[in-house]
């Protein structure tokens, strides 16, 4: 079995103000979606813009921060249960499912693409108003675990991000809808030239931990954080 991966860059972001406490970090989730229906598999991947003030200009997995409302929008199919047992393991009833959605809906915001099943037409509110106008509701049973990270201490804005890993053969379709322009490009990558683009480091070591998910599914699911003066991993 491949040795967990580790952390060797310090982390991207404006740091912490001298003398003031660690911000809490906030529960994010973003998805992996690998295509392969080429010679070599590619993965999802998004540029963001060069005007926002975390990990400007860098290239990231489409995702985001849990909202109120991905505990209550519908979804078309539920987590499989040894994805939910995971996530149950360390979080409050029903986050788990709740950050799913939040990454399936940022996927759709960031992205314009669907990890979803047709639906009854329904009509909704809020961040989830254009995602079901399509007729469709999130597929979480295309979604696993495949890693999580906690942004260290020292950075101002953290994140406790749950990294999801889907097939490209889920989306409803490969062709994008408008997005809302927080990702100035979009393209489908070869892991190993992704490797080459200019990346936050927890990106980095998510396509590594990919690469070595597909040859290993029942590869155990990393968890970073930081403590004392380096990272340390254990495992979900």
């Amino acid at each position: 079995m491949s040795e967990a991966p580790t952390l060797t860059r310090k982390p991207e972001g404006p740091p912490r103000v001298p003398g003031a406490k660690a911000v809490r970090p906030r529960s994010a989730a973003t998805i992996i979606i690998v295509r392969r229906d080429g010679p070599k598999p590619k993965v999802l991947m998004g540029k963001r813009h060069g005007g926002h003030d975390f990990m400007p200009n860098l290239w990231v997995f489409p995702g985001g921060r849990i909202d109120r409302s991905d505990y209550r929008a519908p979804h078309a199919t539920d987590l499989r249960s040894e994805v939910a047992a995971k996530f149950s393991r360390h979080l409050p009833l029903h986050k788990g499912r709740a950050l799913a959605m939040a990454a399936v809906r940022e996927t759709f915001e960031e992205a314009g693409l669907l990890l979803a099943k047709p639906v009854p037409a329904r009509t909704a509110v809020g961040p989830w108003r254009e995602f079901l106008a399509e007729g469709v509701a999130p597929d979480l049973d295309a979604l696993d675990v495949i890693a999580r990270a906690v942004t260290p201490p020292m950075v101002a804005k953290r994140f406790d991000t749950w990294f999801l890993l889907a097939e490209a053969d889920r989306l409803v379709s490969l062709e994008r809808k408008p997005d809302c322009g927080e990702l100035e490009e979009i393209a489908w990558i070869e892991f190993d030239e992704a490797l080459q683009l200019n990346l936050p480091a927890v990106t980095r070591t998510m396509i590594r931990e990919a690469v070595e998910r597909l040859a290993d599914p029942d590869r155990p699911s990393p968890f970073m954080r930081f403590k004392g003066r380096g990272w340390a991993t254990t495992h979900l």
